[in-house]
């Protein structure tokens, strides 16, 4: 690709992680700038699309979080257009963001996974929230994990110990989405496993363990600098640290991703490893997993942004 082709990243949005996206956006376009592309920051709005109508861009690099950037919907208008774009197309993009969905899909290709129930608000304020919340106790025990079925950077997110925080962690979920995916609460090293397409197919870049201060890996613990401490390879031995990358290799070819995902799970004292989720647009910000993993594998990360963006501008 020449040096001067233009390339837009898309970041901002109205999602509850604009702030986060904006970052990401803003981190990833000074790294391919280092690396030689000529890139420009667009927030989704009104004047987007006259913008990209006007001055087509060799690549489109959606670093969008939440809804809108990570459900398919902005990717569908940049077909529509007829625009290359760096990472999965719409419908892997939905599939993935609805987290029951992703659950469903990645079990059925073999993959271990917590067991879940996702509800919507209105099943609680028609069936009596008192009753569901015993019925859903009674049927998956406690520890449990609340969290929105869409979204990420855990936000609406908590772990429920007792019967007594299950009501407060309801309503702090429904703040951020309709339908709450209440699962096990799965203890033991959570683990983020990256990958990116390659010409020889999709590759893991080392594994990241988490250590959050507060033990939970939550909003803050995520972008706040010195709450979560990061082992980068993560301490595993070499027989776990495989079952994760093919756990996360399962999770991105049932899923049908494309370019760049990141995968989060769980390994238990057992060495199980246990799918939580998969990200499209993982964050790219200076606290983000991705590049860290993308530092330990020795690599540039401008330089993988411009190999991704070759790959996309490649494409018919």
């Amino acid at each position: 690709m020449s040096a001067r082709q233009h390339v837009v990243v898309l970041a901002g949005g109205l999602s509850h992680e604009r702030d986060v996206s904006l970052r990401s956006g803003n981190r990833v376009a000074d790294a391919m700038r280092e690396a030689g592309l000529d890139v420009v920051v667009r927030d989704v709005d009104a004047a987007l699309l006259p913008a990209l109508r006007a001055e087509p861009p060799a690549v489109v690099v959606p670093m969008l979080h939440g809804a809108t950037g990570e459900d398919g919907s902005v990717r569908d208008v940049l077909e529509l257009l007829g625009l290359r774009y760096v990472g999965s197309r719409p419908q892997a993009c939905r599939l993935a963001f609805d987290k029951p969905s992703a659950k469903a899909r990645v079990a059925a290709a073999g993959v271990a996974t917590p067991r879940s129930v996702a509800l919507p608000q209105s099943a609680f304020r028609e069936l009596g929230a008192t009753v569901v919340m015993a019925a859903l106790t009674d049927a998956l025990g406690l520890p449990l994990m609340v969290k929105p079925t869409w979204g990420g950077s855990s936000l609406g997110a908590a772990v429920v110990r007792t019967a007594e925080e299950l009501p407060a962690a309801m309503v702090g979920c429904f703040a951020y989405g309709d339908t709450a995916l209440v699962e096990q609460f799965v203890s033991g090293c959570e683990i983020a496993v990256s990958l990116v397409d390659t010409e020889h197919g999709p590759a893991a870049l080392p594994l990241v363990e988490v250590v959050p201060d507060g033990g939970i890996y939550d909003y803050a613990a995520r972008y706040t600098a010195g709450t979560t401490e990061f082992f980068v390879p993560a301490r595993l031995d070499e027989l776990t640290a495989q079952a994760c990358r093919d756990t996360a290799l399962r999770a991105h070819n049932a899923l049908g991703l494309r370019d760049l995902s990141r995968t989060d799970l769980i390994v238990d004292d057992a060495g199980v490893c246990w799918f939580l989720e998969v990200n499209v647009a993982p964050g790219m910000t200076e606290t983000s997993l991705f590049p860290q993993a993308v530092a330990a594998a020795g690599q540039d990360i401008g330089g993988m942004w411009r190999r991704l963006v070759d790959r996309a501008a490649g494409r018919g």
